[in-house]
Order: C-alpha cells, then structure tokens, then sequence
C-alpha cells in the first residue's frame, strides 16, 4: 500500500489552509510540511495497525497482520482454516461394533436415554407416522433405529450431485 498519496493530499489541503492566511501563513505551512510527513507516516500506520488488529478479531481464527518494507505497509491475511474441528492426520475408524446378543425371551433388557433433536417438521411427521402405526414415538422411533441397523448393509448407496461439488450419502461396507 503506498502512502505517499494520502500524504502529499494532506500537503496541498494544509498549503490550501495556509493560502488564506497570507504569505507568512503559507511560507510557514511550507517548513512545516517536511517534519510532519513523518509523524503523518506514523499516524497513517498506526490508524492501519489498529484496523487490522479489529479485522483480526472479527474473522478469528483467521488473521490480518500489517506489515511494513521499505517504509511502505502491506496486508498480509491469513484465512480461517476450512475446517477447523479437523485436524491435520485423519481418524481412523472405529472397528466394527459387536453386536449385543439379544435378550431371552421374558428377560427384561437395560434401557438408555438418549438426547435428540430434530428439526420442527420432521418432528411432526415422526408424531404423524406413529400415530398410524399406533404406537407411541419411542416405540416408532426404537423400531426405524433397529430396521435401519438391521437393513443398513442391503441398502445401495446413492449419489447426490450439489452444486459445484458431490456428495455421496449411503452406506458402506
């Protein structure tokens, strides 16, 4: 980023300034021009720093440093990573689960409590589905988490193109 523009149009508005006040006035907005490019220098580059350092807090975790050569600053920005709950080596898999034997029949089996959140809808057409089949929620939901555990391997994947890129749903062996 080059500063010398903004430094000579802060020059010609001062000698503007200067040019009604007299000749006096003008001769000494000329000698005082020279010392104060440097401290509007400095200004400059601290009004640049601060801004960066603001910029920086908004797009955290990426950055905005403020660099300067040959007495001319420049921008240098560091983009968010894509993703940021990645890290660089990939996660294994999990070895296959092993199934839990079913229970005998008349054995009571332990029961869990699980937390789900669905969106409004689809938590309406779940209530909708249950209440043709006649069974509460819990019983429907218990029965579509065993039938697609149970069915997940003779399922053929599919594909669904997005745009500009594809995404691949399905299951996998």
């Amino acid at each position: 980023m080059e500063l010398r523009p903004y430094i000579d149009a802060l020059r010609h508005e001062l000698a503007l300034a200067a040019a009604a006040g007299g000749e006096d006035a003008r001769e000494l907005a000329e000698r005082l021009t020279a010392p104060l490019e440097s401290a509007t220098r400095l200004a400059l580059l601290d009004a640049l720093s601060e801004a960066a350092a603001e910029i920086t807090r908004d797009l955290a975790p990426g950055s905005v440093d403020l660099r300067l050569r040959n007495r001319e600053p420049s921008f240098v920005v560091t983009p968010a990573p894509a993703d940021p709950w990645t890290d660089a080596a990939p996660v294994p898999p999990p070895p296959d689960p092993v199934p839990a034997p079913a229970p005998a029949p008349g054995e009571d089996e332990a029961t869990v409590r699980i937390s789900l959140r669905l969106p409004e809808h689809l938590k309406g057409r779940i209530e909708q589905a249950a209440a043709r089949d006649g069974v509460s929620i819990n019983t429907w939901l218990i029965r579509a988490a065993a039938a697609a555990a149970d069915g997940d391997r003779q399922r053929p994947p599919t594909v669904t193109p997005t745009s500009g890129a594809q995404r691949f749903t399905g299951w996998v062996r």
